[in-house]
């Protein structure tokens, strides 16, 4: 990593896609007031003006925001909803009885199921253009976006490419699920993305594909 360059923060990179009548939030990582401000400011878009919300992972940094679009459909890969589902209810089963139904923990992570069990598992096409991408290893279900455009094709990526540093450095980001999965499908976003919207970073273009 360059040590000169500016700490980041730990929130997932947000990302708006417009296609047609659909305006796609994906991991609205920062909290919903932020949040809420920098779409005002940089898009002129409200929230009620969002008509799908996509998460590439159901982590607490990718769904911040997540209760701010109530009248969104919101869309999870139907790999990551299956394997976060049982063992969040799990958690949630398990700190009741050691923390009481009324804890802080209890209460947070029952805010937490009720958001998994409102997401929808996403199409394979959410819009002509925005197909759904899985990307797993980092987590068991992450999918990332692919954007298909007559010049380029965009990836949203998530944490399948974390950062510029791990794009370049060919790494992937600590604690994964499965670490071989996740090589393979870094690998796989290199080579399909002209651009690639990494999970925790500004977009790049894919050093592979620069024109000499």
């Amino acid at each position: 990593m360059d040590a000169t360059r500016p700490k980041r923060a730990s929130h997932a990179t947000t990302t708006l896609v417009l296609d047609g009548d659909a305006a796609i939030l994906v991991d609205p990582g920062l909290p919903g007031q932020i949040l809420e401000a920098r779409l005002l400011e940089r898009t002129g878009l409200a929230p009620a003006d969002i008509t799908h919300v996509f998460l590439t992972s159901f982590k607490a940094d990718t769904c911040r925001g997540l209760a701010l679009f109530e009248n969104a459909q919101w869309l999870v890969a139907d790999a990551e909803r299956e394997a976060v589902g049982m063992p969040l209810v799990m958690m949630l089963k398990r700190a009741a009885e050691e923390e009481g139904p009324g804890s802080e923990v209890v209460r947070e992570l029952e805010v937490q199921v009720a958001m998994l069990a409102r997401c929808e598992v996403a199409p394979d096409k959410i819009t002509p253009r925005v197909s759904l991408f899985p990307l797993p290893g980092v987590t068991p279900g992450l999918a990332g976006l692919l954007l298909a455009y007559p010049a380029r094709t965009t990836l949203i990526a998530g944490d399948a490419v974390a950062t510029t540093e791990h794009l370049e450095q060919g790494k992937i980001i600590d604690d994964v699920y499965n670490l071989k999965q996740a090589q393979e499908s870094f690998a796989e976003a290199i080579e399909v993305a002209d651009v690639i919207i990494p999970g925790r970073d500004n977009v790049l273009i894919n050093p592979t594909k620069r024109p000499f």
